[in-house]
């Protein structure tokens, strides 16, 4: 029954945002404040994972700092399985999750893949990296929490408001009808 209610409440609320025409509003404005704030600490960071074709030992020391360091940061001696499958893992979704959102393509999935990556991310650099989560809105800007929860709120509104009038999700959906 709850279940229902909220279902319902979603519902209602998708209606009176599309009569409004903010669902497109906040999906556009999403995704460009996420290519103006994000997309180029992803793609920096992306970058950093890579050598020629192949991982680099610093995607291995920012995913997998134990392994790394096991290992001597020596990526042809870090076994495939499951290694090598993580990190490929970390590096494509850092590749292709920003590109799919800037684009507009499967947006409100690339959003959910997104808030599913800050999380990881955000744990790997608090355990592995010694980073300090900090304090909720304790008033220190600067603190790790605080970022990570912008982020993912900016990334909750394309979640559910989608990609808007001007992505690739509209334009297919627009020429199946």
């Amino acid at each position: 029954m709850m279940m229902h209610n909220v279902i319902g409440g979603y519902a209602r609320l998708e209606t009176k945002m599309d009569a409004l025409g903010g669902r497109d509003v906040i999906g556009i404005a999403s995704r460009g404040l996420f290519v103006l704030l994000l997309l180029p600490y992803y793609v920096n960071s992306a970058m950093t994972k890579i050598d020629g074709f192949g991982l680099s030992a610093g995607a291995f020391a920012q995913i997998l700092p134990p392994i790394a360091e096991q290992y001597l940061y020596d990526t042809a001696a870090i076994p495939f399985f499951p290694w090598h499958l993580i990190v490929w893992a970390g590096t494509l979704g850092e590749f292709v999750l920003p590109i799919l959102i800037v684009a507009g393509l499967f947006t409100r999935l690339a959003a959910l893949g997104m808030i599913g990556f800050i999380v990881v991310q955000t744990v790997v650099d608090v355990v592995f990296h010694g980073a300090a989560l900090g304090g909720l809105a304790n008033g220190l800007p600067t603190e790790l929490i605080d970022h990570r929860l912008l982020w993912i709120s900016l990334l909750v509104a394309l979640v559910f408001a989608g990609g808007g009038k001007l992505s690739v999700d509209r334009f297919l959906s627009r020429r199946k009808a």
